[in-house]
């Protein structure tokens, strides 16, 4: 699996939201301040539920969080090197600053002055460079340091620490917010659970996935206004919406659509929404079975009504895409031809390609987050129009990942870091990728790739970046469909949670309750 299914589900980002909400149809509520009227007060404990199921909890911060339980909790004891920001869209977190060398290949990260574990012992560049070597160790390091070998990785003092790319790679700093957790220098792997971090919540206990945090009084960062959060594991978001409307939680984070609906007459209710944040792409592998034809992914792009999909999976909380993920970038390619139903095209596009319209095809899906067997469920009936029959097969999400990620012919998907093409370049569409979830090698795309990363210049990079979106949007095995919001639903008292979409969300140190 991969970075983590659930984690980075919505985890990554940084973009401006105004724009995108009026498409979206509905207005826009979040938790800040209202008029910034109010002072944030100190003290007070959030109470925050969050999807994940018993048998897949985690405690390794560089292992698969399958649960988004546990990623919140590890976000927020640990602490990765740089995190989204607003704008520009990396900003510093334990490591202050960095700089390249001239031809991009040598980054050189300064950490944060003052930064400690919990026990009261300095990090140091020792144990950041460890971390990353270990981090390197796991089964998808390479996808998650692209680039990076580990004995490329060295520290230089007490606060810097040097990564030396096989590359020139242009945006290693934003490739590494993700899951670059810092751990302290040779902790063993039995006492995970029970490792110091350097975030701005320290742990008080864990239990079968439910966990209390308690403020960092030295947390490097600044000011942590909340004393505790405490984060309680849901198998649903129907029943994390209920606790919510109950009143036993005071948010419930990513919980889908539906609930959304259901709390929009609710006035004790806020609905945070984070638009552009998270990506469920319909993967079609292209190294052999039946969808390798680019004609037959081409059909089965335009046999679909992305309108419909937005509509009735997403209950309008999200937006029509255009089969290119990263689609809060600031380098999007906004000038391709945006995709609409053909049905008469697709239709001949799978003649001339001899598609095998007999068979009926599995479309393999889990249940993981809301929404997304439902669109599995959309897209079989729509394309059943072109003629394609696809039976949808739901799995048990361990089953789905270990059995059909990366090797399906035909699945679901779904990430959260949208406001980056280079995080899905890198990570699942570069021929060598451990992730690559289709299965695509493509000599050109990997040019335009190595091009991207070589140019220093933004403006010449944005421009090398859309030409490489333009192989991603004729050739890849994405069909990408439409964006969903994140959403949040939260109680009346709970201030200025965090509005960036993707890992963003995570970052609840300027939280406060109203109360």
């Amino acid at each position: 699996m991969k970075l983590n299914r659930r984690q980075v589900l919505w985890a990554g980002g940084g973009m401006a939201a105004s724009a995108l909400l009026t498409a979206c149809g509905g207005d826009e509520t979040s938790s800040k301040s209202p008029k910034g009227t109010e002072k944030p007060r100190r003290g007070g404990t959030l109470r925050i539920g969050a999807l994940g199921r018993a048998s897949a909890i985690t405690r390794d911060p560089h292992g698969t969080q399958a649960n988004e339980s546990d990623y919140l909790i590890i976000s927020l004891v640990y602490d990765t090197l740089t995190v989204p920001g607003a704008e520009p869209n990396t900003a510093p977190r334990l490591a202050a600053s960095w700089k390249s060398s001239e031809d991009l290949k040598t980054w050189t990260f300064t950490l944060a002055k003052g930064a400690k574990f919990h026990d009261g012992s300095p990090v140091t560049a020792e144990d950041v460079a460890w971390s990353l070597k270990r981090l390197r160790g796991t089964p998808s390091g390479a996808s998650r340091l692209p680039g990076i070998k580990a004995g490329n990785i060295r520290a230089e003092g007490e606060d810097t620490v040097v990564l030396v790319s096989d590359y020139a790679n242009a945006e290693l700093p934003l490739l590494l917010r993700l899951t670059t957790f810092v751990l302290k220098k040779d902790t063993p792997d039995k006492e995970l659970a029970k490792a110091p971090g350097t975030g701005p919540f320290k742990l008080d206990w864990f239990r079968s996935g439910n966990a209390r945090l308690v403020r960092n009084e030295d947390w490097y960062g600044g000011d942590v206004l909340l004393d505790a959060v405490e984060v309680k594991i849901f198998e649903s978001p129907q029943a994390m919406a209920n606790a919510l409307l109950a009143g036993q939680i005071d948010v419930a984070s990513n919980v889908g659509a539906v609930a959304a609906r259901t709390a929009e007459k609710r006035e004790d209710i806020q609905i945070v929404r984070r638009p552009n944040d998270m990506a469920m792409p319909i993967v079609m592998r292209t190294a052999d079975g039946p969808f390798a034809d680019a004609k037959v992914r081409e059909a089965l792009r335009l046999a679909v009504d992305r309108e419909a999909m937005v509509k009735q999976v997403l209950s309008g909380y999200g937006t029509v895409a255009n089969d290119v993920l990263g689609t809060g970038d600031p380098a999007y390619a906004k000038d391709l031809p945006q995709r609409s139903r053909d049905l008469a095209k697709a239709k001949s596009l799978l003649d001339e390609a001899g598609f095998d319209l007999s068979r009926t095809y599995r479309l393999l899906t889990t249940e993981d987050i809301p929404g997304l067997a439902e669109a599995a469920t959309l897209f079989a009936s729509q394309v059943r129009e072109a003629g394609v029959k696809v039976e949808v097969v739901k799995q048990e999400s361990a089953t789905f990942w270990e059995k059909t990620w990366l090797k399906g012919d035909l699945y679901t998907t779904y990430w959260g870091t949208n406001d980056s093409v280079v995080f899905f370049a890198s990570k699942t569409m570069v021929s060598d990728s451990a992730q690559n979830e289709a299965a695509w090698k493509n000599a050109d795309f990997d040019a335009a790739y190595q091009k991207a990363m070589a140019t220093k210049g933004e403006a010449e990079r944005t421009q090398a970046l859309q030409e490489l979106q333009k192989i991603e949007y004729a050739e890849s095995g994405y069909l990408l469909w439409g964006m969903a919001d994140g959403i949040d639903l939260a109680a009346s008292a709970v201030r200025d949670l965090p509005v960036l979409p993707g890992y963003g969300r995570v970052q609840l140190e300027t939280a406060w309750l109203a109360r």
